[in-house]
């Protein structure tokens, strides 16, 4: 197993598990299907037996419970989307929901359980855990957005293909003379925005953390642009933001210049992963799957400082994470 900087600590009692369970939350992401792949392998190496979750929570209210053997996950690791699928479930949110899922795990002889997803992911992990269920969260978002880690299972995917998109956008506004408004996703976090602002050379890069709303800065910068003789200019614009098509109007009303908005939309979600999605998802879930097997709970895997590590879900969830200033000062500049 990987070295940790932080031990993970159990208190007293450490329960023996025997059976796992590994379930998809929230939404979906490219790597999942690795860390899956990662889990089954790794805790059936360590004598655990393991049942797939189907759907995420709803799946598990509603016993959609598989088992799982070498072979359930034989070649899925390049597969984009996860293989168990996933759903959001408003029941689960409730205390009886909770305690519903409890019961059909103990019903099920499930001891523990891996969710890879997201902060919403996290709590429903922490709420099982508090019900004497062993769990253990994965980050599995393409937003970044998890404040714990400095890497989320599918990000490096979603920003290759959000770059290789915004390129031939990017060649065909250059042939029109035009200005293209190009709106990745990333929900409230910046993240994809200005990975994607920056490796694509954009004029300008709109981020929730960091946008003031004034579009007048935008219209003399291309104002400006153009007197430079710059032909077309390009504005990555976040999920967070939005409002890009009603944004292109006015921009062209305002410049004179025809300004079209392309929604990149759902297809950074999908996708073969990358060869760093598959590889460290694999760390990921073989960690999962050794926490489970000394019997530790209400713990999230992440690579922090360069090293993968595992924290307490609680602490995870307190942390807060920032655009880094001289990261989004550099993008202006560059």
């Amino acid at each position: 197993m990987p070295a940790k900087k932080k031990a993970a600590e159990t208190g007293s009692g450490v329960k023996k598990v025997k059976t796992i369970g590994v379930l998809t939350s929230g939404g979906d992401s490219p790597g999942m299907n690795a860390a899956i792949r990662a889990v089954v392998r790794k805790a059936l190496s360590n004598g655990l037996k393991v049942k797939g979750i189907k759907k995420g929570y709803q799946g598990l209210l509603q016993e959609e419970i598989i088992d799982m053997e070498r072979h359930s996950v034989s070649e899925i690791i390049g597969l984009g989307g996860t293989i168990l699928g996933t759903a959001r479930c408003a029941e689960f949110r409730t205390e009886e929901g909770v305690k519903k899922a409890a019961d059909i795990c103990r019903k099920h002889g499930i001891d523990g359980i891996v969710v890879i997803g997201g902060d919403g992911s996290y709590r429903g992990a922490q709420k099982l855990s508090h019900e004497g269920i062993n769990t253990i969260g994965l980050p599995g978002t393409i937003d970044l957005d998890i404040a714990c880690t400095d890497y989320t299972i599918g990000f490096d995917t979603a920003i290759n293909t959000a770059m290789q998109a915004i390129d031939k956008v990017r060649d065909t506004s250059s042939s029109h003379e035009r200005c293209s408004i190009i709106e990745v996703m990333g929900r409230n976090a910046g993240y994809i925005a200005l990975w994607c602002g920056v490796a694509n050379g954009a004029e300008d890069i709109l981020l929730p953390e960091k946008y003031d709303y004034n579009e007048q800065t935008i219209i003399n910068h291309i104002i400006e642009n153009r007197k430079n003789g710059k032909k077309h200019h390009i504005i990555i614009n976040a999920e967070g933001i939005g409002h890009s098509t009603s944004m292109a109007r006015r921009i062209e009303a305002a410049t004179g210049m025809e300004t079209r908005a392309t929604i990149l939309g759902y297809m950074q979600r999908g996708g073969s992963p990358t060869c760093k999605d598959r590889y460290y998802a694999s760390i990921m879930g073989s960690m999962a799957a050794d926490l489970l097997t000394e019997g530790k709970t209400n713990r999230v895997v992440a690579y922090k400082g360069g090293q993968f590590i595992d924290f307490d879900i609680d602490e995870a969830l307190a942390m807060e994470k920032q655009i880094p200033e001289y990261e989004y000062e550099m993008s202006k500049i560059l």
